[in-house]
């Protein structure tokens, strides 16, 4: 598959084609930066910043220390049962998993089971409890269950993973959901090992120990065939992962990928490899700037987007046709957090067109609850910010999760077939009282 410069997988832009660089200006969150210009220099210091200590490794991988996650070979980690203090005016939530691996199911829980649905932690409803997830809000209303495979922190192609394991085994659904999250769905799935985009904010928090994360499978692109190459986890025992605190050994593993180059330009625009990010700039169709270190930062962190969400048009035709082949109805689902959310409301271009525009060509059915979100804004006379309060915390609040399930309920029901038993002629006992 070609990319041409007229491609719609180019971010929209005054320029026909191109994704300029200062359309996109927001650099990782929490990193600093890099006081270095020289390259090699600057990635160092970057990796030796990022490299994990002992003590983060040992307590992920210890089963009796209170921790969020727990380790998994493929996917990096999966979920356990939790009691986090992250919910709405301060409360606790409650998370359980079923022996399955899928959430706690609430509603209907003994009824046959036909919808999965996997994503991130918008699918999984962090900062939200068992039976106030959007998936248990459209149980209780559709009268029957729906399975909630969602991990925080996954993106498009670790959920992908997730379900081409859990659709093989006993919890296999013939309708099947994959839940995107905003923008950072689309750059996670190319993370070797997203720890390195986010230790800087992970340790800024008191309890960040529980919130380690080892590598995972991701995958990168072949720019001169256009195809997906999948790349497996590299560190799939605990005696690896404990590599992963020898700062010589995280330089070493690390220093010549992909994205840690971008991250580098990202924060430091004066020790990119100028070359290199020249090259992908152009072969990722953005109309790069590299006049000055800021304006280099800026395209990089446009090449770095346009990179994730060109690998996520191919992962979804993987997904597209992997439902195909067993038969399987696919729904994509588009969730945002915040941010994205109140840029739209100001009339913003959203950043993430090419994906709905790709969605569409390819003719795959999808609900996109960003437009949800405007049109219920223009009904109040509040800011953006005030209207994001009534919703987020962070993660959604529990009205916000309500609100999606709200949002996508239509859809589901036209999907479905036989629709629910609430929306299905004739499924009533008694005579319809008028």
């Amino acid at each position: 598959m070609q990319f041409s410069a007229s491609s719609s997988l180019a971010a929209s832009s005054g320029l026909p084609g191109f994704a300029t660089a200062n359309a996109l200006t927001s650099l990782p969150t929490g990193q600093k930066l890099a006081n270095v210009n020289n390259p090699q220099e600057a990635v160092r210091e970057f990796l030796n910043r990022m490299t994990c200590r002992q003590e983060e490794v040992e307590d992920f991988l210890d089963a009796t220390k209170p921790n969020w996650a727990k380790f998994d070979p493929e996917l990096g980690y999966t979920l356990r049962d939790n009691i986090l203090k992250d919910g709405m005016d301060g409360s606790r939530t409650i998370f359980r998993f079923e022996k399955s691996g899928e959430r706690k199911m609430v509603n209907y829980a003994d009824r046959p089971c036909r919808i999965n649905t996997y994503g991130n932690s918008f699918t999984m409803c962090q900062q939200a409890n068992d039976g106030e997830t959007w998936q248990e809000c459209l149980a209780a209303h559709f009268g029957e269950p729906i399975r909630n495979f969602g991990i925080g922190g996954y993106g498009v192609y670790q959920a992908y993973r997730r379900m081409l394991r859990e659709e093989e085994g006993p919890q296999a659904a013939p309708y099947v959901i994959l839940n995107i999250l905003g923008i950072d769905d689309h750059l996670r799935s190319v993370d070797t090992w997203r720890w390195l985009r986010y230790a800087d904010r992970f340790r800024k928090s008191p309890g960040h120990l529980f919130e380690f994360l080892g590598p995972w499978e991701y995958v990168r692109l072949n720019l001169d065939t256009g195809r997906l190459i999948e790349k497996e986890n590299e560190f799939k025992t605990p005696e690896s992962l404990r590599q992963l605190a020898d700062p010589e050994f995280v330089y070493e593993h690390f220093k010549d990928d992909l994205v840690v180059k971008l991250l580098v330009a990202e924060s430091n625009g004066s020790a990119a490899d100028r070359e290199g990010l020249e090259a992908l700039a152009k072969a990722m169709n953005v109309k790069g700037d590299l006049s000055s270190p800021e304006a280099t930062a800026a395209t990089a962190h446009a090449v770095h987007l346009q990179y994730g969400l060109r690998a996520t048009t191919l992962i979804l035709e993987q997904v597209q046709a992997s439902a195909r082949a067993k038969n399987k109805k696919l729904m994509i689902l588009l969730s945002y957090g915040a941010g994205e959310m109140m840029q739209a409301c100001q009339g913003l271009p959203r950043p993430d067109q090419a994906l709905i525009d790709f969605l569409n060509e390819k003719e795959i059915l999808f609900a996109d609850s960003l437009t949800k979100h405007v049109q219920d804004f223009k009904a109040f006379n509040v800011t953006p910010p005030q209207y994001a309060d009534r919703y987020y915390i962070g993660h959604y609040k529990p009205q916000g999760y309500h609100f999606f399930a709200f949002a996508i309920k239509d859809a589901l029901v036209d999907w479905l077939e036989p629709r629910p038993i609430t929306y299905r002629e004739g499924s009533e006992t008694i005579p319809p009282v008028v």
